[in-house]
């Protein structure tokens, strides 16, 4: 089999520094039994709760609470399976890259289902959005192998910041009636759509992960048109 070559990790988050030193202090201090494919066990049962959590509000608000819990799991999992292996210096890229990425998808899937099946945001909303993080996914994986470089951020904003704005927006949903309350009713289409809070929210981060798709994609098609120039034919 070829070598597999690593990809560079390019993390410039906001809190990408301080969220490394507090990683590594946790994966030092993890029982031996705890090994990555238990963190990402773990990743996973916080999706099942966000998904739980944004499902039960259609019956009460304060399932939000259960959502933010998982937010909290599925970072702990999630941020925590690959550093303990560098840390340890057990790192398996090929069945570690394959079986990380593959449960980010089925993650982030519970979690845009999860909200679209709540009374928060409509799901034709929370499916567009996570098609356009989807497609990311789909580029940040192809220049993972083409150019070895794996960019975990865009616009200093990684999966941390993204869960830390969601917990945010959660607690002022809980604590701000004002806010849970507010509806707007627009006529889309020929049809009556009724607008909360999160549905704009949704909106604008699906209209943030399209633009970021598409500079992404332009950006990347002259860097690849330069590595791999067209060829005259005689």
């Amino acid at each position: 089999m070829a070598e597999i070559k690593r990809a560079t990790r390019i993390q410039t988050s906001f809190l990408n520094a301080a969220e490394k030193k507090v990683l590594v202090w946790l994966a030092e201090r993890q029982p031996k039994w705890v090994t990555s494919d238990t963190l990402t066990f773990v990743g996973f049962i916080g999706s099942v709760l966000i998904f739980a959590g944004f499902l039960l509000t259609n019956y009460s608000i304060y399932w939000l609470w259960l959502a933010i819990l998982g937010l909290i799991v599925n970072w702990y999992g999630d941020s925590l399976d690959g550093t303990i292996a560098r840390v340890r210096n057990t790192q398996r890229p090929i069945y570690g890259y394959y079986l990380d990425h593959t449960m980010d998808v089925i993650n982030e899937m519970l979690m845009f289902v999860g909200i679209g099946l709540s009374p928060l945001v409509h799901l034709n909303i929370a499916l567009f959005a996570f098609i356009f993080y989807l497609i990311l996914t789909f580029n940040v994986s192809v220049d993972a192998h083409l150019k070895q470089e794996f960019k975990l951020t865009y616009a200093k904003l990684g999966p941390t910041e993204f869960r830390l704005i969601i917990i945010i927006i959660c607690l002022l949903y809980i604590f701000v009636p004002a806010i849970s309350n507010y509806s707007r009713t627009h006529l889309i289409i020929g049809q009556y759509f009724t607008l909360t809070i999160f549905d704009y929210i949704a909106i604008t981060i699906t209209a943030i992960l399209a633009v970021i798709c598409l500079t992404a994609f332009i950006s990347d098609l002259k860097g690849y048109a330069k590595i791999d120039p067209p060829k005259k034919f005689e």
